[in-house]
């Protein structure tokens, strides 16, 4: 019996993606950890990760961590197919495509607290859509959206800020606008 060895190489592209998406799935995993008020709001501690990566490595790079992280992350918390898996998958979606769109407005006004803002919106409203469309079907989904605005403002300005301290520590040179 011959046996056929299949090598992969990998790529320090690979790495610094494989680096990128283990930092934030293990900050998903401490915001599974974090006791919230109110199910559904957590800081989203994993999104600044996604900034950082964005502002340094572009937007594919931040897709692929984005998209590790949620995978992973539902797999290890044991979610995979859930509904809290899909409503984090819409979530990141959704927080990725405003990030494309952000990407493109003027970097003298807008910097990573503005992305994370916007995202931080875009992620909550992904969110209660699919809740909307999916699991609740009735409009009273839309009547939770001030306390989960108020949520994604706070903690969107937060972890913006968060990711811009983080930025000046890596790149000293290079502030962020």
């Amino acid at each position: 019996m011959t046996r056929s060895i299949i090598e992969l190489e990998v790529t320090p592209d690979d790495a610094r993606v494989a680096r990128l998406a283990a930092a934030a799935v293990g900050l998903s995993l401490v915001d599974a950890a974090i006791p919230m008020p109110l199910p559904g709001v957590k800081p989203g501690l994993a999104n600044i990760v996604i900034l950082l990566t964005l502002a340094r490595f572009g937007w594919r790079t931040a897709v692929w961590v984005s998209l590790l992280r949620v995978f992973a992350g539902a797999l290890l918390l044991g979610q995979f197919l859930a509904p809290g898996f899909f409503l984090s998958l819409a979530g990141a979606l959704t927080s990725l495509a405003a990030l494309a769109l952000a990407r493109s407005l003027p970097r003298r006004w807008f910097g990573l607290v503005s992305w994370s803002l916007l995202a931080s919106v875009a992620h909550i409203a992904g969110q209660l859509l699919l809740v909307r469309l999916w699991l609740i079907p009735h409009d009273g989904v839309f009547r939770l959206i001030p306390v989960f605005a108020l949520a994604a403002l706070v903690f969107g300005v937060l972890n913006g800020l968060a990711a811009c301290r983080l930025w000046v520590e890596i790149n000293p040179e290079d502030p962020p606008e």
